[in-house]
């Protein structure tokens, strides 16, 4: 056989005459092949078909009809065919054997047969042969074509087909296997006939895109952009209907091309074909600037270019304008935050969100160009620096500091902002350099304050911001641990101040400070100190020749406390360790002195660090000439004590100060108290001597015993120095202090501390009474009656009041003093009925309002009122609520006496409960929201560095919550009005801890605290205190508190019905904002909360890392290095070479430790 079908007739002449062929073309034919073989095996393959496929009776004609002789050149030229298609495939073999494999399973006909696979058919037929003799041999049948079943009509098929496991069936020998190439058909008219092809295999399957998720950046660009408009067109009648496929209502829309042709005369476009360009042109007209300049850009970008050019024309106009120049600053957050107008491409455009380095750079420079036109804005450098600290290292940051403050020395705000910088940079802070930086502040203000400095005149509020200033020193003093050198600091100022001598009073402050050193090195004692006679008393007696110290007898010499430091030494060394330092710090607060009485001498001091030298305080001296100023000096001086005074933490400044949880517990008081209570004052400032971590609590109330006789010899020392009101009023405050003592002593439950403080307080309430200023003074006549009675002498205190009320009631309502006695008085009353009637004419409390209107001769409680004597008393009281609300109204014109906002405290407050014993609670709360809603036109906002107590429109909206609460606790009653007025007071007072209070035990009560988040994330947002955030926090915790109590409840199958919707996280989120904000980054009860919550979550990896994190803001605050030896105790070695390094004040190294307990 020829391998070429060009060389077959040269093959056959060859054969045909027996001759040799030449040499060179005996490789075109195949010498072994036979064509009759071939032919033979292809019978053989058809006929086994045709058994298979036909009935036995046909199998012989069907093969007879297949053999003739006429059709051998026809099926050999069919194999040469195929055989030729093999040949041009041979690259594909993968394919082909695939194609084979499909054959071999195949039966039928027209699939495409080789000579190999024949004989492997019959290779395998021999084989089930002789396996299966029922079937014949080399056949393969379906069981449904089978007339006769045999007796084995199975084969075992020992190759494997993986179709089978993918599609679970056999259904592969059914379907024809071909493939198709185009969509045309052989025989068809292309002009008439058609085929389409319902399942081509010839187009690729489209991959369908997956739309964007919400978080993709495409969708966050169009959170951020603006909307596109729409204009919709009301055309026919159906127009606005939508279709049934469609789930929504489509809104039609209108190009710019339809409005501009509509806007065109009917004469330009009549067929409406023309676009607005088009039409213009028409009628000779030009397209407007506006729309060229908007042609090519979304409404968005538009809106965010026409600001840009606001900006950039105001600016250019008005250089000078800071506030313009700081609005534009702030709008470059909300221009990186949408893509960018000016960008050329889209892609330019999708990248629009800067990075916070890139936009901190864009505002650095747009703050730089600001401060070329405006050099004195303090404002615009503040905020440069503000930025900078992102960008610049610490020292150079430091150096730009200091250079801002030498050109403006006079600037107050600016010295406290340094100020505070200075303190919170870690990498820079020590205790010695900032009290230095102090130093040099208010040595500078001072010469600025005297007009040393002629180039920088004094500044209006200068000698109140220096006050300010120094009591900010105190306090960081304090936190650092160096109580000594704070109180110390406070007696300086206060020889300073009231025992400066007469012929230095006319000299500079730096030129009275050279004087004053002398005296403080003499060893004279010093305010609070036994036989301090003053800087005054001792510039005399030096002129005169000086004085010799006699040997004064102690009388009590012995310490009646235990000094035992380490009572367990079973304890954990860190814990042992905390409690020795908190016992030190008790009892070690106050500067040390050698007694030269007993021969001591500074060689005797175990404690260096307890001794304060000149050096240390001498650049802090200050001079107040304001008698105001001067009396609020004494007054922080005596809160710094933890004695209550008028001075109020609330003013963002102080949130610095804020360290103690007080400000947030503190209500076990209110729930047996509930009218009472808000005579407690809560700051939130840990008093000195009480320096321990955020659990830990006082044992006892007050001082230490030095501390007490401290207190006590400063009343005595500064009370002959002022007036008789400011007399009365330093009695005032303390006769409250030991009211207090008396307070935390019932609120520990300890019945012999609670006998022995009861009676040192009546002593020296009766000390004080003796006095003659004070003997007419019906507000420490009020403190003494409410001390008796909360010690339990309820029969002596009602004596007291009677006949305090006898003394004063000829004043009528007119006084303030009275009215607030009497109110206090009647409160008392209707909280020991505990929960019996109070309301009607018999009550004790009607009694002591209705005496109180009638005015005249007064005598004790002796039975119920008749109706005439309660009518008459109402109408007194609503004549004096009318006059004093018309007094209110002339405020405004300067006509009315200074003391009238005390005067309508104490009416409406008695007014209002007298309507509620004899009304109902409708009345009285219609009292409050009048005297209210008055008090709100004229009540002005006072400024940060006031430090007056609460204002009358705080107290009259404190005295209604609690009223209202104190109802809804024994009566059916919406909290509806109670919530409104709380929010109402809330928003003008945001800072108020006790209206915070209220408002969270308040919400509380309720499941849903949808409305509570919202109203603390408005206020918080309105206002720049951290109160709002502390108590958003409190109120969460509080809220956890409550659900994890439910859900732990041992109460058997018992399933919760308040989930927990991760009120963890949300806590967390709280903290997060709050240590973000301006304040609050700066407030140390704030990191102190966070870091507890987390070890209370059982979180102490974080918990560490808010450690650290804290140390960036907050390096001064010993308390917080406390906290975290306690939670981290396995670090305790490192957090006191921490505080060493940076010079807190360590009492108790852990060497002293180890020597306590070898002892």
């Amino acid at each position: 056989m020829a391998l070429f079908p060009a060389f077959a007739k040269l093959s056959s002449n060859k054969t045909a005459n027996n001759e040799k062929a030449p040499r060179g073309l005996d490789w075109l034919s195949n010498q072994s092949f036979r064509t009759e073989d071939a032919l033979t095996l292809h019978r053989r393959a058809l006929e086994e078909v045709e058994e298979g496929t036909a009935g036995p009776a046909e199998l012989s004609c069907s093969t007879a009809q297949r053999l003739p002789e006429e059709s051998e050149d026809e099926d050999v030229s069919k194999v040469k065919k195929k055989k030729k298609e093999k040949k041009k495939k041979k690259q594909k073999k993968k394919h082909k054997r695939r194609s084979r494999e499909q054959s071999e399973n195949s039966g039928y006909d027209s699939d495409t047969i080789y000579p190999s696979d024949l004989i492997k058919q019959q290779e395998s037929a021999i084989v089930r042969q002789g396996q299966q003799q029922p079937l014949p041999q080399g056949s393969f049948t379906w069981i449904d074509d089978l007339q006769a079943l045999p007796d084995f009509p199975f084969f075992i098929d020992k190759k494997a087909d993986p179709a089978n496991w993918e599609y679970k069936s056999l259904y592969r020998g059914d379907i024809a296997r071909y493939k198709r190439k185009g969509n045309s058909s052989l025989g068809l008219n292309p002009k008439t006939q058609h085929i389409t092809w319902a399942d081509s295999t010839s187009e690729k399957k489209k991959s369908a895109k997956v739309p964007d998720r919400y978080f993709a950046k495409a969708c966050r660009l169009l959170l951020s952009a603006e909307g596109f408009p729409v204009l919709p067109c009301a055309e026919g009648p159906n127009r606005g209907l939508p279709s049934p496929s469609v789930g929504f209502i489509p809104i039609s829309e209108c190009s710019a091309e339809a409005v501009g042709s509509d806007a065109a005369p009917a004469w330009i476009n009549p067929l409406g074909i023309y676009d607005a360009s088009t039409s213009l042109w028409l009628q000779g007209k030009g397209q407007p600037e506006q729309d060229k300049s908007q042609a090519g850009n979304p409404p968005a970008q538009t809106a965010l270019a026409a600001k840009v050019e606001e900006f950039n024309r105001k600016l250019r106009e008005n250089p000078g304008d800071a506030q313009t120049w700081m609005e534009f600053v702030r709008f470059q957050d909300e221009l990186t935050n949408r893509p960018n107008p000016f960008t050329v491409t889209e892609s330019e455009s999708e990248r629009g969100k800067k990075s916070l380095k890139v936009t901190l750079e864009k505002k650095i420079a747009i703050l730089d160009r600001a401060i070329e036109s405006n050099a004195g804005s303090v404002e615009l450098k503040l905020a440069r620096l503000e930025l900078c600290k992102e960008l610049w290292e610490p020292s150079t940051l430091l150096k730009e500091w200091k250079k801002l403050v030498f050109l403006h020395p006079n600037n107050t705000e600016l010295w406290k902002q340094y100020l505070l910088f200075s303190q919170s940079q870690f990498s820079t802070f020590t205790v010695s350099k900032v009290n230095s930086i102090y130093g040099k502040c208010l040595t500078t203000l001072s010469a600025v304050h005297d007009g040393c400095m002629v180039s920088h005149p004094s500044l209006p509020g200068t000698e109140e911001a220096l006050l300010a200033i120094f009591l900010q020193q105190c306090q960081f003093l304090r936190q650092t641990g160096h109580s000594e050198k704070a109180v110390s600091l406070f007696q300086a100022i206060l020889d300073f101040t009231f025992f400066k001598p007469d012929s230095v009073k006319d000299m500079t402050t730096r030129q009275q400070v050279e004087f004053f050193e002398p005296f403080w090195d003499c060893g004279e004692p010093r305010v609070g100190e036994r036989g301090a006679r003053g800087w005054m008393s001792w510039m005399r007696q030096q002129e005169r020749g000086g004085w010799l110290i006699p040997n004064e007898p102690d009388d009590d010499d012995e310490d009646l406390e235990d000094d035992t430091e380490v009572k367990d030494k079973t304890l954990p060394k860190w814990q042992i360790w905390l409690d020795v330092e908190a016992s030190r710090e008790t009892r070690h607060w106050l500067p040390w002195r050698p007694d030269k009485s007993k021969g001591q001498s500074e060689e005797d001091c175990e404690d260096p660090d307890r001794q304060v030298l000149f050096d240390d305080i001498g650049s802090s001296m200050i001079r107040l000439l304001s008698p105001e100023l001067r009396f609020q000096l004494l007054c922080s001086f005596l809160q710094f004590l933890d004695i209550p005074g008028e001075r109020s933490y609330s003013s963002p400044f102080w949130s610095v100060a804020l360290d103690h949880r007080s400000i947030l517990d503190g209500g076990s008081e209110a729930a047996e108290r509930p009218l009472t209570s808000v005579h407690l004052n809560h700051v939130g400032v840990s008093p000195i001597g009480h320096m321990t971590t955020l659990d830990g609590a006082k044992k006892y109330s007050g001082l230490c015993k030095q501390g007490e006789e401290f207190v006590h010899n400063v009343f005595e020392q500064m009370m002959p120095l002022f007036a008789p009101e400011e007399k009365s009023l330093l009695s005032l405050y303390w006769l409250q202090y030991e009211k207090l003592k008396v307070i935390k002593c019932l609120l520990n439950k300890n019945k012999k501390r609670l006998k022995w403080q009861g009676k040192r307080s009546k002593k020296l309430a009766k000390k004080l009474l003796k006095e003659p200023e004070n003997r007419n003074s019906l507000a420490l006549w009020r403190e003494f009656a409410h001390t008796e009675w909360l010690i339990g002498n309820t029969d002596d205190s009602r004596k007291v009041f009677d006949t305090a009320i006898a003394t004063g009631l000829g004043q009528g309502l007119q006084s303030a003093d009275l009215c607030e006695l009497c109110l206090l008085y009647a409160q008392l009353e209707v909280e020991a009925m505990d929960g019996a009637a109070v309301v009607g004419a018999g009550s004790p409390a009607v009694y002591i309002l209705t005496k109180l209107a009638e005015g005249g001769s007064y005598t004790g409680y002796s039975g119920q009122l008749p109706p005439v004597s309660i009518l008459k008393a109402r109408k007194v009281y609503e004549n004096a609520f009318v006059s004093l609300l018309t007094e209110v109204e002339k405020v405004a014109d300067g006509s009315v006496c200074a003391g009238w906002p005390m005067r309508v405290v104490g009416l409406v407050g008695c007014f209002a409960l007298f309507q509620y014993l004899t009304v109902g609670i409708e009345a009285a709360n219609h009292v409050y929201r009048q005297a209210v809603q008055m008090m709100s036109e004229v009540w002005t906002e006072e400024s940060p560095n006031a430090w007056t107590g609460p204002s009358a429109l705080e107290k009259l909206t404190l005295m209604q919550a609690e009223l209202l609460r104190f109802h809804t606790r024994a009566h059916v009653f919406p909290l509806g009005p109670l919530r409104d007025s709380l929010t109402a007071a809330l928003r003008l007072f945001p800072g108020s801890h006790s209206l915070w209070k209220l408002y969270v035990q308040v919400e509380n009560k309720c499941h849903n605290a949808s409305r509570a988040r919202r109203f603390f994330a408005s206020v918080a947002k309105s206002t720049r205190s951290v109160v709002p955030q502390l108590f958003a926090i409190h109120a969460e915790q509080r809220r956890k508190e409550l659900v994890d109590a439910v859900q732990r409840a041992d109460f058997g199958d018992v399933h919760s019905t308040i989930p927990e919707n991760g009120l963890s996280n949300r806590i967390r989120v709280l903290f997060e904002h709050a240590v973000e904000s301006d304040n609050g980054t700066h407030c140390p009860l704030l990191w102190r909360l966070y870091m507890h919550f987390l070890v209370s979550q059982g979180d102490a990896d974080r918990s560490r890392g808010i450690f650290y994190r804290a140390l960036q803001h907050i390096p001064w605050v010993k308390g917080l290095y406390m906290d975290a030896v306690a939670h981290f105790p396995e670090r305790v070695q490192e957090y006191m070479d921490l505080m060493t390094e940076k010079e807190l004040r360590l009492r108790v190294p852990m060497e002293e430790v180890d020597v306590l307990l070898e002892d």
